[in-house]
């Protein structure tokens, strides 16, 4: 007798069935695996199990699921889309709806995970946002976060307009200003809070300053030569180095320029400017200019460098980030961690905070900040070594990651490093350039409320220093507050839409 309609689906629902178990049992195991590997890095209890479902994530995304989420879909259940907080709860609950539907033994099936277990990734993850970041804005989940400008030191009105708008963070940038200017804005900052009645309970962020690579002029030469398409120069360690009459610009950490190789991609001024190493001698490379802006570019100092094909042999805590580091660690909740590139230079932040005078509970949390490919690649290690043993934040820096990966993957990456981060309960920080026009010139664009509205993907986002700041914390507070009716994370919430309910009326 010929199968019917009903057989032929009962069975490709059991086959189906026995694909996800197979998948779910070797997702397991493959977890279970890396967080052995990881044993010696979690030492806070606490974060155990967003570990566990972190290993579970990457062992799930290790896989070309494409296939299985079109099946899933075709017979109305989850195509896995949403599952970084709930790896393998997610797997389980489509089995055991699975093995209902085609009519397996109920001995057989699994368990549906309780609805506790299911939503246990999202409170750990509210849980650590509230560790890192302090209590949110009543009507927001979202933080925002504010870096202040030397003047705050002594302009407490400053702080309580920031306050009366709802920051919940400052920024300090260490790599700026000095111990006195730092003082002097947490002062500014209490004393705001105390004039407006609020407990002292906004969070400070001291971000260290790390390894930036920047431009240095030579003394005698001139920064007034625009750079084309076809030009060179020569990056030296000093003016001897270069060819005589060529023109030759410094870098603040000379000792870089003898790890170059010929063919290295170098980039200055956040991408304004790139070329090409063509030549190499004593002390100083050649880079022959292959983009440039329509009417050139100048070299002027301080401004960034980028080797985005080069891992550069530079440590994440300079010499500078450890003299700072006992005022940091007296004043600071969070410390920022630039251009970290693996789990030893978490370690040596660590055991510095620690020498400090800042562990066990009263260590600050941390904010690794993801600035480089071999962070990227390394960013699994990098959370697991950080928040095993601090209360940990990850900070998506987009400037220097659109330079280093290309504009071009900016957008995917972004997005990986948002659900590696939900995997692991841990929060992120959306920065770079958000409402600059506004902040900076007291107009924004449309593609800039587009990327603010983003940014209710994270758990903070970061605004930087400008002339109309206010307004621009007051924008961004109005933006998320409205995205967040409509989304949390990845989902979608279907909320009433009220723009055409007059057409049921």
């Amino acid at each position: 007798m010929p199968a019917t309609v009903a057989d032929k689906t009962s069975l490709h629902l059991t086959n189906l069935f026995s694909e996800l178990e197979a998948l779910r049992t070797d997702i397991v195991d493959e977890g279970e695996s890396l967080v052995d590997q990881w044993a010696n890095w979690i030492r806070r209890a606490e974060f155990a199990p967003s570990a566990r479902n972190l290993a579970c994530y990457l062992a799930l995304r290790r896989r070309d699921l494409c296939a299985l989420q079109e099946e899933l879909a075709r017979f109305g259940l989850s195509s896995l889309g949403r599952s970084e907080s709930r790896a393998t709860e997610s797997l389980t609950a489509i089995a055991a709806l699975v093995a209902r539907a085609a009519g397996i033994p109920a001995e057989q099936q699994p368990n549906l995970p309780s609805r506790g277990d299911f939503v246990a990734g999202n409170q750990r993850l509210d849980e650590e946002s509230l560790r890192v970041f302090g209590i949110p804005n009543p009507h927001r989940r979202t933080r925002i976060m504010v870096t202040l400008p030397p003047t705050a030191a002594d302009d407490v009105d400053f702080l309580r307009g920031l306050l009366q708008r709802g920051m919940e963070i400052v920024r300090i940038n260490c790599a700026h200003d000095d111990e006195t200017t730092w003082a002097g804005m947490i002062r500014s900052l209490r004393a705001a809070e105390q004039q407006l009645g609020m407990p002292p309970r906004t969070r400070v962020l001291m971000d260290l300053g790390g390894p930036k690579l920047r431009t240095t002029t030579f003394e005698g030469q001139s920064d007034k030569h625009r750079f084309n398409i076809g030009d060179s120069f020569w990056l030296a360690r000093a003016p001897s180095d270069a060819p005589q009459g060529d023109r030759a610009i410094g870098c603040s950490l000379p000792e870089v320029i003898g790890q170059l190789r010929h063919g290295d991609p170098v980039w200055v001024d956040d991408g304004e400017l790139g070329g090409r190493i063509t030549d190499r001698r004593h002390g100083a490379v050649q880079v022959q200019i292959t983009q440039a802006p329509s009417d050139g570019k100048r070299l002027k100092a301080d401004k960034g460098l980028n080797f985005p094909a080069t891992e550069l042999a530079v440590p994440a805590l300079t010499d500078a980030d450890l003299a700072a580091l006992p005022f940091v660690a007296e004043h600071a909740d969070l410390v920022g961690y630039s251009f970290v590139q693996g789990a030893e230079d978490v370690a040596r932040l660590q055991s510095a905070l620690e020498s400090a005078g800042r562990r066990g509970a009263k260590a600050p949390a941390l904010m690794m900040k993801i600035e480089t490919r071999r962070a990227v690649r390394n960013l699994p290690e990098i959370i697991v070594a950080s928040a095993g043993r601090n209360p940990t934040a990850v900070m998506i820096a987009r400037g220097d990651l659109a330079v280093e990966l290309g504009y071009q993957r900016l957008a995917e990456i972004q997005e990986e490093i948002l659900w590696l981060c939900e995997a692991a309960s841990v929060p992120v920080v959306w920065a770079t350039q958000v409402l600059e026009s506004l902040a900076k010139r007291g107009q924004p664009s449309r593609s800039e409320i587009t990327d603010a509205a983003m940014g209710v993907r994270a758990e903070c986002v970061m605004l930087n220093k400008g002339p109309y700041i206010l307004e621009a914390v007051d924008m961004l507070s109005d933006v998320l507050q409205r995205m967040e009716a409509h989304h949390r994370k990845k989902t979608a919430r279907l909320r009433a839409l009220q723009s055409w309910q007059a057409l049921f009326a």
